[in-house]
């Protein structure tokens, strides 16, 4: 244990410093702002149990000698199979499963599931699962479609019009006053379905479909009542996001384009590919001719996430055409972004991969095609991210049958990005703020270091100091050497922590 002079030379080693203006953020560089950026200026208001983190520089008013650390999640492998033996050679997914808090179950629904035979008659279905755990997922008799090949099988039929149609953007809103509601799919462009329990469902007369190409993903911002639906349209260099919100599932607004690929993706996309195709380790492409090379977003899960929004783009990797011509050969990778607004994006990681591809003979479907997952499920604390997994764009030769499946991978909570420090010690100081909750935990890992807290009052002056935060920890409340926080509630304050041989998370009030 320090001395309470130790302490003191922590803070003032750590916090002798000038703000920096206008200098650049690495992938695992030093963590940096520019005071210009409009998003500095945004309100800071934090709510007591809302998580702040630090993908962006909201809330932050000066930094020293952290580094911004993206993080990926660990890879568990397939977790729902395609049924090859129907001749199904791929199972996808867009969309998260559901907790039903009344069935005590996990709900899943995917697409591109149906046998061959089924699809050749125009009917195209969608798969249902269910599962306690996550893992390992059941596909119970739904009894709504007869197919002698499987008499007893999960697919879910549901006609718009004369047309079977999927269900494959699925939301939970438990606020819907009416329970036949509370599950909602969008079916772009073709409109909108509701189901009581997600596995029976109908069509919304009267309410308009949203213009889409053939991807979307669809989320709940429930703190803000708020639909969240992006859709492929065209914009600069190929596919690109459109935005779509409604808060009452009958009107929606159009927010335009809000994110594409730019010059830089084609910069750096060109390197990616080179880079690619001279790796013997990785699943070759079948198909390789520099003019078409090409980087575009195939499409971007959305969602609230804490304090913010999270966006993971699935960007794609052209490098030659398809067989008949009509579409491309490539390879896809899911990037992070984050949002205050859903309109103005910030990449993180430098543009690198938050789900990269996988190598084969490890067993992993994801060797060429990764869809990103459109939503994050909170499991205790960690994050599961359900996404699509492909071994082939274009097959080869002799393919595997079972190309495609439905991966897990797992992400330790609030992980996404942390700030790090070694044995010289960082500091981060927020932006005045008005303290709501008395107590003050962090997410932080520390094994062999520590973190310490400074309460500043409006003027700069401490308040009251911290014991140190030691240890691997995801919900650690902070104690005090003098005063309790619970002085402070509903006063402005600044929170200034110090970091030694650590990395720290998130941090939030109760």
């Amino acid at each position: 244990m320090r001395t309470n002079r130790q302490v003191r030379n922590v803070f003032t080693s750590a916090l002798v410093f000038q703000v920096k203006f206008a200098v650049r953020t690495t992938f695992a560089g030093l963590l940096l702002f520019t005071w210009s950026d409009s998003r500095a200026q945004m309100p800071f208001r934090p709510a007591a149990g809302e998580r702040q983190l630090f993908l962006d520089d909201i809330g932050v008013q000066k930094i020293e000698n952290l580094k911004r650390t993206m993080h990926r999640p660990v890879k568990k492998g397939a977790v729902i199979r395609p049924n090859w033996q129907l001749g199904v050679s791929s199972v996808q997914v867009r969309t998260a499963p559901v907790w039903d808090t009344e069935e005590q179950i996990f709900k899943f629904w995917d697409c591109a599931a149906t046998p061959t035979d089924l699809i050749a008659t125009g009917k195209n279905y969608t798969g249902y699962y269910e599962s306690s755990d996550g893992l390992h997922w059941s596909q119970p008799e739904l009894g709504q479609v007869t197919y002698e090949r499987w008499p007893r099988n999960n697919y879910i039929a549901l006609m718009a019009g004369e047309h079977h149609v999927r269900t494959d953007y699925v939301i939970y809103d438990p606020t819907d006053p009416d329970p036949s509601r509370r599950y909602k799919c969008a079916l772009p462009p073709i409109g909108f379905a509701v189901s009581p329990d997600g596995r029976r469902w109908k069509m919304l007369p009267d309410v308009p479909g949203v213009p889409s190409g053939d991807e979307a993903n669809f989320s709940f911002d429930r703190k803000a009542g708020l639909l969240i639906l992006t859709v492929k349209r065209n914009g600069p260099n190929g596919r690109s996001v459109h935005l779509e919100t409604s808060r009452d599932f009958k009107t929606w607004t159009n927010h335009g384009l809000i994110f594409h690929a730019d010059d830089l993706d084609q910069k750096m996309g060109l390197e990616k590919i080179s880079t690619r195709l001279a790796d013997d380790s990785l699943q070759p492409m079948m198909s390789i001719e520099p003019a078409r090379y090409n980087v575009d977003v195939y499409n971007m899960g959305v969602f609230r996430y804490e304090s913010l929004y999270v966006g993971m783009p699935t960007m794609y990797y052209s490098t030659g055409p398809s067989v008949d011509g009509t579409n491309t050969d490539g390879f896809h990778l899911v990037q992070l972004t984050c949002s205050r607004d859903l309109k103005t994006w910030q990449r993180l990681g430098d543009r690198r991969p938050f789900i990269d591809s996988s190598r084969p003979g490890d067993g992993a479907y994801d060797l060429t095609g990764i869809i990103g997952p459109s939503n994050a499920v909170l499991r205790g604390d960690e994050l599961w991210f359900y996404y699509t997994s492909a071994k082939y764009r274009t097959r080869p030769p002799r393919p595997d049958p079972d190309a495609c499946a439905i991966s897990l991978a797992v992400l330790r909570r609030d992980g996404f990005v942390s700030l790090d420090a070694g044995e010289i010690a960082g500091a981060i100081l927020t932006k005045p703020f008005r303290m709501r909750g008395t107590k003050l935990f962090l997410n932080a890992d520390a094994p062999s270091g520590e973190i310490w807290v400074e309460v500043l009052d409006g003027n700069g002056s401490v308040l009251t100091r911290s014991r140190p935060v030691m240890g691997n920890v995801l919900h650690e409340q902070v104690h005090w050497q003098q005063r309790d926080i619970v002085k402070f509630e509903d006063q402005t304050v600044q929170l200034r922590f110090v970091v030694r041989n650590g990395r720290f998370y998130s941090y939030w009030t109760e």
